[in-house]
């Protein structure tokens, strides 16, 4: 397991919520959920035991070294809890469990403006607006918009190769090939995964759908990849360079997962997600 920082808290005695917040995550790796009285409680690889105020979650994380009994999947439905499987610090996403009883209003409130041409374009322009600060983007069409952001990142990759001196000749990615890229390609493509893995655990929590995008399409998870876009120049495309350089052009999984870790808490991602997702979708009507 990697040192420093963590992502995600992994769950202590100290870090339990109290009963007027409602925690948005809790992580938990290396041990069992189940339940005691009613009550889910968590057992550590060290023999601890915690006891979870469900009632006070939105989600929680299963990590590596994980089981869960069928009780406790109950116990957590019952409280409105979700259940998301994930990687280590949410780094790779798997599935996701969903209560029944879940308030969907914010789901609603996504395919709502996904299902309106014009507010779906309006959303799409305030995506591309914080990519393009200086551009007027007012009568854009998405295609339009598209292509910008095309010569946009082709660019940055052209000028992050420069700036760190790395050979660069172009993005190349086959599916279940991971090994016939260079390192840089290797590097965007395990970070990009990384950083879908975080945003599902994070649109899941907050009650929205991955599926319902507004600028990708045909896609398994569109929502992911159209807010993934936001912030890869930072998390990706930089990294991947300055990477390049320090690994010496071999690759490392477990350098990546260290710096990809250390630029996520210092961007404070999990709090960037959640205010740019209310500022691009608004605020629901109860």
């Amino acid at each position: 397991m990697a040192n420093g920082r963590r992502l995600f808290v992994k769950i202590t005695r100290e870090s339990l919520p109290q009963v007027r917040d409602k925690y948005p995550f809790i992580y938990l790796e290396r041990g069992r959920l189940e339940i005691d009285d009613s009550s889910l409680k968590w057992l550590d690889s060290d023999g601890n035991v915690v006891r979870l105020p469900v009632a006070t979650l939105n989600t929680l994380l299963l990590g590596p070294g994980t089981s869960v009994t069928h009780e406790a999947v109950k116990t957590a439905a019952a409280a409105n809890c979700s259940l998301c499987w994930v990687g280590e610090d949410s780094l790779l996403f798997y599935a996701a469990g969903f209560q029944p009883t879940a308030d969907s209003r914010n789901m609603r409130r996504q395919m709502e403006l996904a299902c309106d041409k014009k507010r779906a374009l309006d959303v799409a322009r305030m995506m591309f607006s914080s990519r393009f600060p200086d551009a007027d983007l007012t009568g854009k069409s998405l295609k339009e918009m598209m292509g910008m952001e095309g010569h946009r990142v082709r660019a940055l990759y052209q000028e992050k190769a420069q700036h760190y001196g790395v050979g660069w000749k172009g993005r190349q990615f086959t599916p279940n090939r991971f090994e016939l890229s260079d390192t840089t390609n290797q590097i965007l493509t395990s970070a990009n995964a990384a950083l879908y893995g975080i945003l599902c655990s994070a649109v899941h929590a907050m009650g929205y759908s991955p599926r319902i995008g507004f600028i990708h399409t045909g896609s398994p998870l569109p929502f992911i990849y159209d807010l993934a876009d936001l912030y890869k120049a930072e998390l990706s495309i930089d990294l991947a360079f300055a990477l390049n350089k320090e690994m010496a052009g071999q690759y490392d999984k477990h350098l990546l997962a260290k710096r990809f870790r250390e630029r996520i808490i210092t961007m404070d991602l999990l709090t960037q997600v959640a205010r740019d997702v209310t500022r691009l979708l608004g605020e629901s009507r109860k």
